[in-house]
């Protein structure tokens, strides 16, 4: 369907910036924008499933506050700008699945922080965007709908967790979205929709309530189609204002088209290899770095099976039907899980974090692939690439 059979104009598709001079000058209305938006929802999202729930009712009242706001000049930096809200996150008095049958009635009493400071700076919410069940997949599948559908070829997979976050952006059904990454869930959907992605360093856009099952990495973030309007709504998340320094440049940058030597597509390759070329043309100092990785599942999986369990072992005394066969395979490997190995995991982290540390003594920036290979067909994960067989789980994300 590719940003919606043309529908490039629209003003979904808008940088925010334009957006909000249209709002100013009253040539355009927070309402209209919405009624639009909601439109597209209903036109789409029967193929896409980009949202596990609708929230039209207080979307229209944030968009009549939006257009109050831009008259009386209280208009915050995200006013009247449709954003949609990972089902991972917490919107007072609406259900929170977290992708999840077993949590489809839970309807919560607060915010989470993020959705908070998006309230404060006037976003309007179009909808709980799709998931995972419990953010634990690369691929947006659970119990709710068929899996969340690529809109530039609904045949593929959008990637996970923050699937229908990425789709909503990339299909106009919202100018931005918030997402949640703790192992490549901002990442990986942004890469297989051709959206903009950031997980912000760990602690930069702190939270409370929603899921935090894996609370040692993740970290809320942005979709958008520009990046600089990822960075204005990351402005926003941020729970306290961030500062940068303004780097020397010619900058130091190392570039790794295989890191671990795992098998790539070649298309992906030469894709990175050109922007890393673009960037060398502008006159930076462009290295190659051998970038061993190996060692990651130690640290990040027992953590992540730790906290897991703790919020959700009792789910295993449920009907079965309730979880995704992925799921009941995660708490059941997080039930059998030692202290020691634990313990043993979080040595490993330390020490993964000093490699990574050392790293970046020598380069500003490293680039490498987000993924091995390109939105692949819905349940069909690689089990080969570029004739080498792969883990069929980890394969595409290495």
């Amino acid at each position: 369907m590719a940003r919606g059979h043309g529908a490039c104009d629209s003003p979904l598709y808008w940088p925010v910036v334009r957006l909000r001079d249209a709002y100013r000058r009253g040539e355009l209305s927070p309402v209209e924008v919405l009624e639009e938006a909601l439109a597209r929802i209903d036109q789409f999202d029967p193929e896409l499933h980009a949202f596990l729930g609708r929230l039209d009712d207080l979307a229209r009242e944030q968009a009549l506050a939006a257009e109050r706001a831009w008259r009386d000049g209280s208009a915050g930096p995200l006013c009247g700008v449709p954003v949609s809200i990972k089902d991972t996150f917490h919107i007072e008095g609406h259900v929170a699945t977290y992708g999840s049958r077993a949590y489809e009635n839970n309807r919560v009493a607060t915010d989470s922080g993020v959705v908070r400071r998006l309230r404060a700076a006037g976003a309007v919410f179009t909808g709980r965007t799709n998931t995972s069940e419990f953010a634990q997949s690369a691929t947006t599948e659970n119990r709710f709908f068929d899996d969340c559908h690529n809109p530039w070829d609904v045949t593929r997979t959008t990637g996970g967790s923050s699937g229908g976050a990425a789709a909503s952006v990339a299909a106009g059904l919202s100018t931005l979205a918030v997402g949640a990454d703790g192992g490549g869930s901002i990442r990986i959907p942004a890469s297989f929709t051709g959206v903009f992605g950031i997980k912000p360093s760990y602690g930069l856009c702190r939270d409370e309530n929603g899921l935090s099952a894996m609370s040692d990495f993740i970290a809320p973030g942005p979709f958008a189609w520009r990046v600089a309007d990822a960075r204005a709504m990351l402005a926003v998340l941020a729970d306290t204002p961030y500062h940068y320094r303004t780097p020397e440049v010619p900058l130091r940058i190392g570039w790794c088209a295989r890191p671990s030597n795992c098998p790539h597509d070649p298309q992906v390759v030469n894709v990175t290899a050109a922007a890393v070329h673009s960037i060398a043309d502008m006159g930076h100092h462009v290295s190659e770095v051998d970038l061993d990785l190996e060692g990651w599942q130690e640290a990040f999986g027992p953590l992540v099976l730790q906290n897991e369990f703790r919020e959700r072992g009792h789910l295993l005394r449920g009907p079965a039907e309730l979880l995704t066969g992925y799921e009941r395979k995660t708490l059941e490997l997080a039930q059998n899980l030692s202290p020691d190995q634990v313990d043993a995991a979080r040595h490993a982290h330390g020490l993964y974090a000093e490699r990574i540390q050392q790293l970046f003594q020598q380069f500003d920036f490293i680039v490498l692939p987000t993924t091995a290979v390109t939105a692949f067909p819905v349940k069909q994960r690689p089990e080969v690439i570029d004739g080498q067989p792969v883990h069929w789980l980890w394969g595409a994300f290495p």
